[in-house]
């Protein structure tokens, strides 16, 4: 379901890794003979995203079989009652594709990119989060696939963590997901 990265992307991380394993000292060595791309090595703790819009989003999760509603029936990004995709990250978008398809569980997003949600870098606003109906086939698939790591702070939802380190909270009436990959 994830894209694979680009070669330039790939040879980064080998030589990145390599670099790492060799404690710095064949990083000078690693670099690009003149006349070929350049590279650079990724920044520590920020990689870039991509961004979606509305409409690319939706296309996309309704092309999967990915159902979702509001209470406004809206997409408005700045309406707390809407459902809305704008500027979500396209990681996001395929790891709720990811988990229908892995669970085999009809998906339905209650919850998008639209103010009202806790703030933070990892938040619904920055693209990283979305919130499921939490129906039964869908909650008996993450509490049994994946690993629970405890109450969460502030709040206590109960937390599991895939292997993709994508973070699944069961709130009062959802499921809310924080997407660091878009494996499930």
């Amino acid at each position: 379901m994830c894209p694979q990265p680009a070669k330039e992307t790939q040879d980064v991380n080998t030589k990145t890794k390599l670099a790492a394993a060799l404690g710095g000292a064949v990083l000078a060595l690693a670099l690009p003979a003149a006349g070929t791309t350049a590279w650079a090595a990724p920044a520590a703790s920020t990689a870039a995203v991509t961004k979606l819009s509305q409409a690319d989003a939706a296309n996309r999760l309704r092309s999967a079989g990915v159902a979702w509603r509001s209470s406004g029936n809206c997409t408005d990004r700045n309406n707390p009652t809407c459902t809305s995709f704008e500027q979500i990250n396209l990681a996001t978008v395929q790891g709720a594709i990811t988990l229908k398809n892995a669970s085999g569980c009809a998906t339905t997003i209650t919850g998008g990119t639209e103010t009202g949600h806790a703030s933070g870098t990892y938040s619904h606003w920055n693209g990283y989060k979305l919130d499921f109906d939490p129906t039964t086939c869908l909650s008996n698939y993450i509490t049994g696939t994946f690993t629970y790591i405890g109450p969460r702070a502030g709040d206590g939802a109960p937390q599991y963590r895939a292997a993709s380190g994508n973070i699944y909270a069961r709130e009062s009436n959802h499921w809310d997901v924080l997407f660091y990959s878009c494996g499930c």
